[in-house]
């Protein structure tokens, strides 16, 4: 993408909203401008008439004017950048709402290919920068524009010929700031690259708190976390140190500039081609337009940072989901709820190797189907496409007779629940994570699901009972607590599909004896497709398909497979002897 496109995507999307407030802050611009040119000029005649003509008549009205020059450039200033701090937010929540908007829809493909700290470190780090663009780039560009001019209008106006001689300085700060601009463009990358690893490392710190302690790598973690935190000082040192090696320039052509203009100011003087209070008026002009000078120099490296953080955000928010309805595509019509695979080929990548190979599998309406193979055979994934998670390569999937990629996929996944061996919760109320697969349902139908699936039992319990704070992924409730509000929130959304993913295999026998109860209440007369560790738990299914390496090698009820498959006699008998 182009520097060109970027500004268009930029200004069309998240500037253009906010065109009032930014003139506004224009005008402020303007004002910061006029007042600052105004002090320089005003030396002018408080030097011709109060100290060389010696006239009491200016002696309050020019310091007057001074006081009223600063304190309209104080309040100016003030605005000008109270207004653009709210341009500034605005843009940066308006950036992470498109960027988290976009995530939240993305394929679920993408989301697994990069690590959620990655993601995290685009939200702040990269979108700050872009901010610093839209925002204190556009009021630097104006301020310190304006103010410059104005400066130079006024060192003009007391002497030409010293004019030409201190603009020099501008084209030589403009010189040595493109240069450092380049090399702040490609040091804002890397630093963004350390971040998003540090982000990283930090969520899986807190997400694997308890296994560091049991396995004593505190120092080992420790060790880690300096190496990234190290890393990411060195590109931030290298960053800050960009910008002020801006400084020692500027420093030292302000030096020779004003060295060469007293000098020549002392020959100018002595032909009397300069009188004093032009030369002093000059000079307060000089130094005031080093701050927009310097500012305006700078702004090369702040615009560089913003464009390299725009070409990673920019491509996120883009994003164009592969999984999407067809142009074609209708409401799913739910009769029996029969799911088929036909002939169904999947690779996660085109290029890797294919993970189901001409799978053809019927789970029948209103019953239940069971998967059983080895790990990594491919059950799961079977799951994973029925909702569409992800897509079949080749082959078809229906349901009723209706293909599921020509019905939309709202339809489609309103007619399916899952619920997994890894229970996923939020930080939120026991009853807000019941009532999560069906927000308009009531109270009163909240607790019915969960009277069925016996979460009133260690509910009834807690000192706040179903406003009770979970904590993160629920840490606070033991794997059955949780697993029992996961089957109470697939009962309260009522479809009519229920995918069942190892929901036992982590439990104690007590505690699963009550999941199944549980589990008996929700897939009763469903279409239910399930996976299963304990071939225990699988027994009374309709049918059992058995897979090996992406492919059904056998299938049939428990009695036919013990009779007729050495591979699954072979996992009964394993966990009979165990």
């Amino acid at each position: 993408m182009k520097n060109s496109e970027i500004y268009k995507r930029l200004y069309h999307d998240y500037s253009k909203k906010y065109l009032k407030k930014i003139f506004l802050s224009v005008f402020f611009s303007v004002l910061v401008a006029g007042s600052t040119s105004a002090i320089a000029w005003l030396l002018d005649p408080a030097i011709e008439k109060i100290f060389i003509e010696k006239d009491k008549s200016l002696i309050l009205i020019i310091p007057l004017m001074i006081i009223i020059a600063f304190t309209t450039k104080g309040l100016s200033l003030y605005l000008a950048k109270a207004t653009m701090i709210s341009v500034g937010e605005n843009i940066k929540k308006n950036l992470q709402f498109d960027m988290v908007k976009s995530l939240i829809a993305t394929d679920t493909q993408v989301i697994d290919k990069k690590h959620s700290g990655k993601f995290i470190s685009n939200l702040t780090y990269d979108v700050n920068h872009i901010t610093s663009l839209l925002s204190n780039a556009i009021l630097t560009l104006f301020k310190d524009s304006l103010t410059l001019i104005g400066l130079l209008i006024v060192m003009f106006t007391q002497n030409w010929k010293l004019s030409l001689i201190s603009i020099i300085m501008i084209p030589l700060a403009s010189i040595s700031a493109k240069t450092l601009g380049k090399r702040m463009g490609k040091i804002a990358t890397e630093a963004q690259v350390k971040s998003g690893h540090l982000t990283t490392f930090l969520v899986e710190l807190f997400k694997n708190h308890r296994l560091i302690k049991i396995f004593q790598k505190e120092n080992y973690e420790g060790v880690k976390a300096d190496k990234y935190l190290d890393e990411l000082k060195e590109k931030n040192k290298k960053i800050q140190t960009v910008y002020v090696r801006i400084s020692p320039v500027m420093e030292t052509l302000t030096g020779i500039m004003i060295a060469i203009l007293i000098f020549y100011s002392g020959i100018l003087i002595s032909k009397g081609d300069l009188d004093i209070n032009n030369f002093f008026s000059f000079l307060a002009a000089m130094m005031l337009a080093y701050q927009p000078v310097r500012a305006l120099s700078t702004l090369n490296m702040t615009i560089k940072q913003g464009l390299s953080a725009a070409l990673r955000i920019l491509p996120i928010i883009d994003h164009k989901n592969k999984i999407t309805d067809a142009e074609d595509a209708k409401p799913l019509i739910q009769k029996n709820s029969e799911i088929n695979f036909l002939n169904l080929d999947f690779a996660y990548e085109k290029d890797e190797k294919t993970v189901l190979k001409k799978i053809n599998l019927k789970f029948e309406g209103g019953k239940m189907t069971s998967l059983v193979g080895h790990s990594g055979s491919g059950k799961s994934t079977i799951l994973n496409l029925l909702p569409r998670f992800y897509d079949a390569n080749s082959g078809d999937i229906e349901i009723d007779g209706q293909s599921i990629y020509k019905t939309t996929i709202k339809s489609l996944r309103q007619n399916i629940s899952l619920v997994s061996q890894e229970t996923t919760l939020f930080d939120d109320t026991i009853l807000n994570n019941i009532r999560y697969s069906n927000e308009n349902a009531s109270n009163e139908e909240v607790y019915e699901v969960a009277k069925l699936s016996n979460c009133d039992e260690f509910v009834d319990k807690l000192p706040n009972k179903y406003e009770t704070i979970i904590g993160e992924n629920g840490i606070r409730l033991s794997g059955g607590e949780k697993q029992r509000i996961s089957i109470a929130r697939a009962m309260l959304k009522k479809s009519s599909i229920i995918l069942l993913d190892e929901a036992t295999s982590s439990l104690d026998s007590e505690t699963e004896s009550k999941i199944q109860e549980a589990l008996k209440i929700l897939t009763k007369n469903k279409t239910t497709v399930v996976i299963a560790h304990r071939l225990s738990t699988i027994l009374n299914s309709n049918k059992i398909y058995v897979i090996d390496s992406g492919k059904i090698v056998d299938s049939g009820k428990h009695e036919d497979l013990l009779a007729n498959s050495s591979l699954y006699k072979n996992f009964y008998e394993k966990q009979i002897q165990k």
